[in-house]
C-alpha cells in the first residue's frame, strides 16, 4: 500500500518515532449486506479504512477511501464510533496512533471490485452471516454502524 506523501515527509522528521494519525472506516451497507476487501498487505477480511488527508473532512476520508479502494460511491451517514486503536509497529520500525473514525455509509453506486490494489478482492457479505475471518475488532466496528439512529459511541471520558 502507498504511503500518503504527507506521513512520507513526516517521517523525515520524526523516523520511526509513534505518529498520531486519524483514520476512518467506511461501513458501506446495502439491503442486509456490508462490504468487506481482503486487504494485500496483511489478507485480512476488512471494511474499507483509510487515512485522513490534511485538511479533509474525516466524512469526506470514509466516501473517497471507497470508491479509491473498492469503487464504489457511497454516502457517510453518521460517526457511529469514536476509539484510538492499540499502536501499530511496522516491519520497518514505523510506529503509528491512530484514532478511528468508523461511518456508517450507506451504498449510492458501483459494483465492488479491488480498484487500487489496497485490496486483493472486494464484495458484499451477509450481516447475518459474516466469515469467521473478520476479527474482532473489525466485527465491533461493524456493530456500532448497524445501529440505526443511535448516538456515536465513544471510548473513556470517565
Amino acid at each position: 500500500m502507498p504511503t500518503p506523501d504527507f506521513i512520507l515527509e513526516l517521517r523525515e522528521k520524526v523516523g520511526t518515532h509513534p505518529l498520531p494519525l486519524v483514520g476512518v472506516t467506511a461501513v458501506v451497507v446495502r439491503d442486509g449486506r456490508v462490504l468487506l476487501g481482503r486487504r494485500s498487505d496483511n489478507g485480512h477480511l476488512t471494511p474499507v479504512t483509510g487515512i485522513v488527508d490534511p485538511g479533509e473532512e474525516p466524512a469526506d476520508a470514509a466516501v473517497r477511501e471507497t470508491l479509491e479502494e473498492a469503487g464504489v460511491v457511497c454516502r457517510a451517514e453518521r460517526l457511529a464510533w469514536v476509539h484510538q486503536i492499540p499502536r501499530v509497529t511496522y516491519e520497518n520500525g514505523d510506529q503509528s496512533d491512530y484514532l478511528d473514525l468508523t461511518f456508517r455509509c450507506v451504498w449510492v453506486s458501483g459494483a465492488p471490485y479491488p480498484a487500487d490494489g489496497e485490496m486483493t478482492e472486494v464484495g458484499w457479505f451477509d450481516l447475518a452471516d459474516l466469515p469467521d475471518e473478520v476479527g474482532p475488532d473489525m466485527r465491533r466496528r461493524i456493530a456500532a454502524a448497524l445501529v440505526a439512529d443511535g448516538d456515536a459511541r465513544f471510548e473513556g471520558g470517565r
